[in-house]
């Protein structure tokens, strides 16, 4: 299992001011950034800015395409080690120790690049300042690399974080994971053409109502899976429930399951601790289901919670 470390500019802190970074669901890179391409749907990502950990999450998948890029160097030794002064002049510095030049303007082109956009909002994780700079760097396989994207010891950094200060089980991103199953960019597209009619053909079973939490406003229902969607490719005519988009993201993730012998919610351990979905606990469904369903919550039930004797029905 491969881990990332990657550096969140300021740029791509400041969501809300139109830029299209938004670090709790997509990170980009291009071409000319080191390992720029080793990066693989199903690789974890842990976002740091350079001081503190910010947070985490599993890639789901990743976007290509080609753009520009604006390189520029010290005119004087060449290498990229610059940076632009607010005050003081000449505008920019070299900091290079052999070098230490200093310039109004650095030299430069535009050089074409592939991008790489990766998404991953499923199984975000906020772990804003849990591990301080100098731990990750120390937690990278290279700890004195300065690339933006870093090999990370995974072991050991979840060892810190589910054990030292501030302790968070990272138990999301292993289901996350366990539901990423190859050709994630297909699955994107499959969604896209036939997610909308899905939706419809389940309204139309069950009406306003949240399979979880019973009725509610129709914009507030997404339609849900019973299963890999990934692996399965299809859309089922009794595959799938309607649920408000939380709840919906929680059963995606095994954090919320369906008993098949009491058909009755089952909440993870670890999203008990929340008093809305603690009492969700053993709850039974909004809605009535078929035998087709009930097939389909056993496999949900297997993948996340394990093999268990079932009740015929």
């Amino acid at each position: 299992m491969t881990a990332w470390l990657m550096y969140l500019s300021e740029r791509a802190k400041r969501v809300g001011e139109g830029y299209d970074d938004n670090p709790s669901t997509h990170y980009s890179w291009d071409s000319k950034v080191p390992n720029a391409s080793y990066v693989q749907v199903g690789d974890t990502i842990v976002l740091w800015d350079g001081d503190a950990l910010f947070g985490l999450s599993v890639i789901e998948d990743i976007e290509t395409g080609a753009g520009t890029k604006d390189l520029s160097w010290c005119p004087t030794c060449g290498k990229a080690d610059i940076a632009e002064r607010k005050t003081k002049t000449p505008k920019y510095r070299c900091w290079n120790d052999q070098c230490k030049a200093e310039f109004d303007t650095p030299a430069g082109k535009t050089v074409a690049v592939k991008t790489y956009r990766a998404r991953y909002e499923a199984g975000w994780i906020d772990l804003r300042g849990h591990v301080s700079a100098s731990e990750l760097r120390a937690l990278c396989e290279e700890p004195g690399s300065q690339n933006a994207l870093r090999r990370l010891r995974w072991d050991d950094f979840r060892t810190r974080v589910e054990t030292g200060k501030n302790a968070t089980p990272l138990d999301v991103a292993d289901n996350t994971r366990k539901v990423i199953t190859g050709g994630h960019k297909t699955r994107t597209v499959r969604v896209r053409n036939g997610q909308a009619a899905f939706r419809a053909s389940l309204l139309d079973q069950f009406g306003e109502v949240c399979a979880f939490l019973g009725p509610m406003p129709v914009a507030a229902l997404e339609a849900a899976h019973l299963y890999s969607y990934a692996g399965n490719g299809k859309h089922h005519t009794h595959g799938g429930l309607l649920l408000r988009r939380d709840v919906h993201r929680l059963f995606d993730l095994g954090q919320i399951a369906i008993d098949p012998n009491t058909m009755t919610l089952d909440i993870a351990t670890s999203t008990r601790a929340y008093p809305d979905y603690d009492k969700l606990h053993g709850q039974p469904l909004a809605v009535s289901l078929t035998r087709t369903h009930h097939k389909w919550i056993i496999e949900h039930w297997a993948m996340h919670r394990g093999a268990m004797t079932v009740a015929p029905r």
